[in-house]
């Protein structure tokens, strides 16, 4: 049996599936409550939409670094890395609308707090799960021989298909690119949306990775797939704006989907 549970925080729609020893008992509720709980805390410091989070106030400089919570010097870091390894596309300091530059590390934590919560979920004994935070997904099967999760990756051009299935037993699942929230990631070298791609997915060990590669992918435009094949241990497909795919590692598992 597999038991779903679904809320909302960050701005996005939570969900989780367990399967297994624990799924409706209080273990499971206890776990699921706090997931939730994780993930609402990553909000009150990350949230850029809250003028009293410390991220807001970094970002204004009522705040030094020191004065954060631990967390934030984490985030950043990994921010860091991911503007040196993309050659300055992916940065959690980007042009704002009116051209000022402003600290937004959406682009990693969102992943980063989902594979975080999903501690609590790793702690249930013999119980496989999926959690999803905004569509991309962290999964865990217990036994290495067991059905593995089947993740679906939308076509960017039209959501009700699906370009591919990726089986995953344990790892995680991330995709970038505009068909959900527009063009929202933008190349931080030229403050603009990158052009000729659709989507990336990134299929990598941890969420905070998959998460971080698909959005560093996706700003690179072009690049994407080149650069997709130089991260260790990630995997993944590039859809491109003409409906063209190209996929990176096919060891990933990923399989054309059906129709």
């Amino acid at each position: 049996m597999t038991a779903r549970y679904v809320d909302h925080v960050m701005g996005m729609p939570i969900s989780l599936a367990l399967r297994g020893r624990h799924t409706t008992d209080d273990d499971a509720r206890g776990a699921w409550a706090d997931v939730m709980a994780r993930l609402r805390a990553a909000d009150e410091v990350f949230s850029t939409y809250r003028p009293d989070s410390a991220i807001s106030r970094l970002g204004r400089g009522e705040l030094t670094l020191a004065e954060c919570p631990p967390e934030v010097a984490e985030v950043l870091e990994l921010g860091e890395q991911a503007r040196r390894s993309s050659g300055g596309a992916f940065d959690v300091h980007r042009p704002g609308p009116d051209g000022r530059v402003v600290l937004d590390p959406s682009g990693v934590v969102k992943g980063w707090a989902a594979e975080r919560a999903a501690v609590a979920l790793r702690a249930l004994p013999d119980t496989d799960f999926c959690l999803s935070a905004g569509g991309d997904l962290v999964c865990h099967t217990v036994h290495p021989d067991g059905p593995a999760w089947r993740i679906g990756v939308e076509d960017p051009r039209d959501p009700r298909r699906l370009v591919a299935v990726v089986p995953v037993l344990d790892g995680a699942v991330a995709t970038s690119g505009s068909a959900r929230r527009g063009e929202h990631v933008v190349d931080a070298r030229t403050g603009r949306p990158p052009t000729g791609i659709a989507s990336v997915t990134v299929v990598a060990d941890s969420l905070t990775a998959a998460d971080i590669d698909a959005t560093a992918a996706y700003a690179l435009g072009s690049e994407a797939a080149e650069w997709l094949g130089s991260r260790p241990g990630r995997s993944g497909l590039v859809v491109w704006s003409d409906g063209s795919t190209t996929v990176v590692r096919e060891a990933a598992g990923l399989l054309p989907a059906a129709g």
